[in-house]
């Protein structure tokens, strides 16, 4: 500690001010005065760079930059795996994996057919997506099982939110492992293997607890689909071709993965491997062959191919505005030096990486409220941290800083309104089991995280 003080400047007194001003700006925009993240993190930003010393030309060219390079990278696999999604949703393939797994599944196993069933549909979709469609899923199974509302719920919510946080190509991850400059398929790997063990402890065991809690908690009735009608004259995609379409942009970016830490530089089969387990390639082709084996399977003419396409972008509009902006945000940091001075912060309070990382994001979600934008912004601080790290530390990083942005949702997240609406409860019952499902999860992932990172480093 000796050490850093006498290493420390006015000029980091200055930096380490105009971040906690501008991180509040940002906070109080959206939670105070209900701004758009994506405007209340450009003119966060703005009073960063501002308050940080950088000339106003450089302020606009930095966060500009900051935009594009984040765009380029990180947005248009959102706009692909939203694509996805929605040729998923749209074909019937969903509603295939959800039938064909729960048509297998004893009562006793349901909360784990549950998770399961999240888990796959929440690969290629984002949060509010496959939410909105597990809901009637969920209600009708605790209707017809007589299962505690809460005992089969907590495990599906737990595989989205769990799949949100934690692997690409969810926004999320996405633009912290841009930030970083980590690898999208050694996140991906890492996060899966941290989120099997998550998903099973924060899901269908937690629902136990969960279940006994809010032992009361009935889902509303208009909400419960009728089911019982048979109508299978619609045609669906087989649960096989569903499965191989959603896995195969997983098992590309595993295959380049491996190929990059086993195979040599100059190894044809690794160049091979590095270009179509390209996060863009790999989802490109999930998409086209989704065309194919989700539209066509379905019946789907080529205009309505074109229009389910063309639809799954709106929706996300704003989801890569604020991914976009908060890497203009990031970008303000790094060119104004507050990664370096938070850097030597953390060396000199020996507070480990993976743990500031985590400890910055839980800061950022309970002030925001925002998952992606407690991401996206404790990214861009600890961005001097990932300098020097090692492929497999920095995807650990990414993975600390997603669990961190889970931690604790509560009555600023869009989130937890969806859930208190669409499972009939109360502020106090969403807590009890929706917040405290989140937080588990949080510190579950970091708890197996931080001896990854001794081990791996």
């Amino acid at each position: 500690m000796s050490n850093l003080a006498a290493a420390w400047t006015g000029t980091d007194t200055r930096l380490v001010v105009a971040t906690l001003i501008g991180i509040a700006v940002i906070v109080v925009l959206i939670s105070k005065a209900r701004m758009h993240a994506f405007l209340s993190l450009i003119i966060g930003s703005v009073v960063v760079g501002l308050l940080g010393g950088l000339p106003v030309d450089k302020v606009i060219k930095s966060f500009s930059s900051g935009v594009g390079s984040t765009v380029a990278s990180v947005g248009l696999l959102i706009a692909l795996g939203a694509m996805l999604g929605k040729l998923l949703a749209d074909s019937g393939g969903a509603e295939q994996i959800v039938d064909t797994i729960l048509s297998r599944t004893s009562s006793k196993a349901l909360p784990w057919a549950m998770a399961l069933v999240a888990a796959l549909i929440g690969l290629p979709m984002f949060f509010e997506i496959g939410l909105v469609m597990l809901i009637p899923v969920v209600l009708l199974v605790a209707k017809r099982s007589q299962k505690p509302l809460m005992l089969v719920g907590i495990p599906a919510l737990a595989g989205l939110s769990v799949l949100h946080g934690l692997v690409p190509p969810h926004p999320g991850p996405l633009a912290a492992a841009g930030a970083l400059n980590a690898s999208v398929g050694i996140v991906l790997g890492l996060g899966l293997l941290v989120a099997i063990p998550t998903v099973i402890i924060a899901g269908p065991l937690f629902g136990r607890l969960a279940a006994h809690w809010v032992p009361d908690a009935k889902a509303p009735e208009h909400l419960v689909p009728a089911g019982g009608d048979e109508e299978e004259d619609v045609r669906r995609p087989s649960f096989g071709a569903t499965l191989v379409t959603v896995l195969l942009p997983v098992v590309l970016m595993l295959g380049k993965a491996i190929a990059d830490i086993v195979a040599d530089d100059g190894n044809t089969a690794r160049r091979v491997l590095d270009f179509i387990g390209d996060p863009l390639i790999a989802l490109l082709a999930a998409v086209l062959l989704g065309m194919f084996t989700l539209g066509r399977a379905a019946g789907f003419t080529r205009d309505k191919l074109s229009s389910t396409v063309g639809d799954s972008l709106g929706p996300i509009a704003g989801i890569i505005l604020i991914v976009a902006a908060g890497g203009g945000f990031k970008q303000i940091l790094v060119d104004a030096g507050v990664g370096n001075v938070v850097t030597q912060l953390a060396e000199g309070a020996h507070i480990p990486a993976l743990l500031l990382g985590w400890l910055v994001a839980v800061l950022i979600r309970l002030a925001t409220g925002s998952a992606t934008v407690a991401t996206v912004s404790a990214a861009g601080l600890v961005s001097g941290l990932a300098a020097t790290m090692s492929p497999t530390e920095a995807a650990l990083l990414v993975l600390a800083i997603g669990a961190g942005s889970l931690f604790f949702s509560h009555v600023n997240d869009a989130g937890f309104w969806l859930v208190k609406e669409y499972f009939g409860l109360s502020v106090g019952q969403t807590i009890r089991s929706w917040s405290l499902m989140e937080t588990v999860i949080s510190v579950v992932a970091i708890v197996i995280i931080l001896p990854l990172g001794a081990l791996l480093a």
